[in-house]
C-alpha cells in the first residue's frame, strides 16, 4: 500500500512528524517552517489519511510500523494526538528509529470511552463541503483552529469537497483505543519524550503526568488556555517547549 510522505525542507538530522486523526501531514505546515531549522523535516500521511492509501488493520501497531518503514535511522518523532500515540508505540517496538519523541495532548488509556458515539458523531458530518469556507465553519467552534486544521484535510469530489478520511475508518481507530490501555508501551520506551498537555485536554485528567512519572526520562508540561490543538491555539509557547526539549 502506498503512503504518501511530505518533504518539508531542512538538513541534518531527520524529524518525522505525525497527525491527529482525521488530519494529515499538511497540518504541520506552520509548525514545521520553524522546525527546518532543527533538521530535514518530513510529515507522514497516516494509512486511510491524506494522500495516502486506505486499508486496514486500523491498529496502532500497524500503523506504528507504517512510521518505522519510512525511516532509514534514528530520527526525532513528534507527534498530535493520534501521532503521538503512534510516536509512543513506534519508540517502543524500534528504539534503534526513533532518537526523541514529543507526545502533543494525547493518553494511552481511553478504555470505556463510548466507541459508537464516536462512530455515530463522525458518520453525521455533512460532506460534501461546498467550499473551504463551509469546512471552516462546521469544525470551527467554539476553536476556530481546529477548523483550519480540518481545511487542510479535504479532497475535490465531483459535487464538492469530502474529508480525506472516511468516517468509518476513523471510528475503527478509535474503537481500538475504547477497547485497549496502552501503559504496556510505557516500560519499552528509553529515549528522552516530552509531553505537551492541553488545557482542555482530551487525555484523562492526571494520565499525561501520571505518562511522565512511568516514563525513564521524561518531561510534562501543560499550556494554559489551550485546546486539544495546541500548536495551533499556542505556537509560541508550544515553540519555546518544543525547541527547548530539542537543544536539551
Amino acid at each position: 500500500m502506498d503512503l504518501a510522505v511530505r518533504e518539508f525542507g531542512g538538513e541534518g538530522p531527520p524529524i518525522l512528524l505525525l497527525h491527529g486523526l482525521m488530519g494529515c501531514a499538511d497540518t504541520w505546515e506552520p509548525v514545521a517552517r520553524w522546525l527546518t531549522a532543527h533538521g530535514r523535516v518530513l510529515g507522514l500521511d497516516a494509512r486511510g489519511h491524506g494522500r495516502s492509501g486506505a486499508r486496514g488493520p486500523w491498529t496502532v501497531e500497524r500503523m506504528a510500523a507504517d512510521a518505522a518503514g519510512v525511516l532509514a535511522g534514528p530520527t526525532t518523532v513528534i507527534g498530535h494526538s493520534m501521532g503521538g500515540l503512534h510516536g509512543i508505540a513506534l519508540a517502543a517496538a524500534r528504539p534503534d528509529l526513533v532518537r526523541a519523541l514529543v507526545v502533543e495532548d494525547m493518553g494511552v488509556d481511553f478504555v470505556g470511552r463510548d466507541a459508537d458515539a464516536a462512530r455515530a458523531w463522525f458518520a453525521a458530518v455533512p460532506q460534501p463541503f461546498p467550499s473551504l469556507d463551509v469546512v471552516r465553519e462546521a469544525f470551527g467552534w467554539p476553536r476556530p483552529e481546529f477548523g483550519e486544521y480540518m481545511a487542510r484535510c479535504v479532497r475535490a469530489g465531483p459535487d464538492g469537497l469530502y474529508l480525506s478520511t472516511s468516517a468509518e475508518h476513523a471510528a475503527d481507530v478509535a474503537g481500538e483505543w475504547a477497547r485497549t490501555a496502552f501503559w504496556p508501551l510505557l516500560d519499552a520506551v528509553r529515549c528522552p519524550v516530552l509531553l505537551i498537555e492541553a488545557a482542555e485536554s482530551v487525555a484523562p485528567p492526571g494520565q499525561m503526568a501520571e505518562m511522565a512519572r512511568r516514563l525513564p526520562d521524561a518531561r510534562h508540561v501543560r499550556i494554559p488556555g489551550t485546546g486539544h490543538l495546541v500548536h495551533a491555539a499556542a505556537p509560541q509557547a508550544y515553540r519555546a517547549a518544543v525547541e527547548g526539549f530539542l537543544t536539551r
